[in-house]
C-alpha cells in the first residue's frame, strides 16, 4: 500500500495556496516538487535583479524541498520550467546547466503569460 508524505521545509518559501511544497510517495520513493518561485525564506520576499538571480533562487528553493524529501539533484527525473519570456531562455538555461552539472533530467520549458507574484520563472519537478 502506498502512502503520501507531505514535504515541508523552512528553507524554501511556504506554499502560497492550498498545496504543499512537495509530496513523497512511499514505498515508490518518488518526490514530487511543486512549482518553486524565487521567494527568499523565511520572509518570502521576491528576489530582485532579473531572471538570472530569480533562476538561482528558484533552483535553491527547489533543492531545499528535494533534499527535505530525501533526494538529491542527481536523482531528478524531470523538471518543467515556466518562464515569463522565452527571450530569457539562454540565461535560464545557463543557470540551470550550472546547477545540475553533468546530470541532465528530462525537461520541458514553457513560456507563460503570468506567474504567481509576477515572478519571471517557476520550476517544478519529479525525483526518486
Amino acid at each position: 500500500m502506498s502512502a503520501l508524505i507531505t514535504i515541508k521545509t523552512p528553507d524554501a518559501p511556504a506554499a502560497q495556496g492550498p498545496y504543499s511544497q512537495g509530496i513523497l510517495l512511499i514505498p515508490a520513493g518518488l518526490v514530487y516538487i511543486s512549482g518553486c518561485i524565487p521567494l527568499v525564506p523565511p520572509e518570502d520576499a521576491l528576489i530582485p535583479g532579473g531572471v538570472i538571480p530569480q533562476t538561482q533562487q528558484t533552483l535553491k528553493n527547489f533543492k531545499a524541498i528535494l533534499e527535505k524529501g530525501g533526494s538529491t539533484l542527481n536523482k531528478v527525473i524531470k523538471t518543467t520550467v515556466y518562464v515569463k519570456d522565452l527571450n530569457d531562455f539562454a540565461k535560464v538555461n545557463e543557470e540551470y546547466a550550472n546547477f545540475f552539472g553533468d546530470h541532465k533530467p528530462a525537461r520541458a520549458t514553457v513560456e507563460v503569460s503570468r506567474l504567481p507574484a509576477d515572478v519571471l520563472i517557476e520550476i517544478e519537478g519529479i525525483a526518486v
